[in-house]
């Protein structure tokens, strides 16, 4: 096991400021609720900062750098780690989802300084970030769903943050379920890499796909193919899953920096 980059502290510290604020933080004043949001999200930033440089001074042999930490999933000849890995994209989304997420983070001090559920709407947006943050450092399509799954979850939580209203509460209901029609196919996507590749390690599947003559599984990779595209066609907006974007404006203005602007829909994209 190589933990010397510690990528676990980027996720686990807006995680530990969501439960903070969702546990505690109706005890709370606000300017205490503030100093935890940010503190999780500005750490994590920090930290980001500290792998890149961490990164930009490994050797090439090196890179992308993998920190295992247990067998997650052990199913007949199926292992699955939990790891977090880092390369050259992975560090490109780490900058802007912990960069723009503090930015945020702290644009949202004053937007919503005079709303109602003040902690609460801290404690979604750390817990965003913690989401987010595993989706773009998993080293395995498995971890990279709960990522995905979990950022679909958030953002539910934050476009129908003013759920006394009919309208933001269906907003957030719209864009669930229409995330969910994506999921489905990406999860095809997982369970048709097990069938045939019998892991869903990144490495491991890319290392077997190269070899392989392309005429003779055409069909099985473009199916993955298609099925991973139109998983992120629902994060990203695209047709034909598209039709969330306009309502989930319903959301506070942060949360439409954040999640369609700065992240999820790029999350999609990347």
């Amino acid at each position: 096991m190589n933990s010397d980059w510690n990528l676990w502290l980027i996720p686990a510290l807006p995680l530990a400021g969501c439960a903070i604020n969702g546990l505690f933080g109706r005890r709370f004043g606000r300017g205490l609720v503030t100093t935890v949001a940010l503190a999780g999200s500005g750490l994590a930033f920090v930290w980001a900062l500290v792998v890149a440089a961490r990164f930009a001074s490994a050797p090439a042999a090196a890179i992308p750098h993998v920190e295992v930490y247990a067998t997650w999933l052990r199913a007949g000849t199926l292992s699955v780690p939990f790891a977090f890995m880092v390369d050259q994209l992975t560090l490109v989304m780490l900058m802007v989802v912990t960069g723009v997420g503090f930015m945020i983070h702290i644009y949202s001090a004053g937007y919503m300084a005079h709303e109602g559920g003040y902690y609460r709407f801290f404690s979604y947006l750390n817990l965003f970030m913690f989401f987010m943050l595993v989706l773009v450092l998993a080293n395995n399509y498995l971890l990279m769903f709960v990522g995905w799954e979990g950022v679909g979850l958030a953002s539910y939580l934050l476009i129908g943050f003013f759920f006394i209203k009919d309208s933001a509460a269906s907003a957030g209901k719209k864009a669930f379920l229409v995330n969910r029609i994506g999921d489905f196919a990406f999860l095809i996507a997982l369970f048709l890499l097990i069938q045939n590749f019998g892991s869903l390690t990144f490495a491991e599947i890319f290392a077997k796909v190269g070899p392989m003559h392309v005429e003779d599984h055409a069909g099985l990779l473009t199916a993955v193919g298609c099925l991973l595209m139109f998983g992120a066609c629902g994060k990203s907006a695209q047709i034909p899953l598209y039709v969330w974007l306009p309502d989930a404006m319903e959301g506070p203005t942060p949360v439409s920096a954040l999640i369609h602007a700065a992240t999820m829909v790029t999350a999609g994209v990347w």
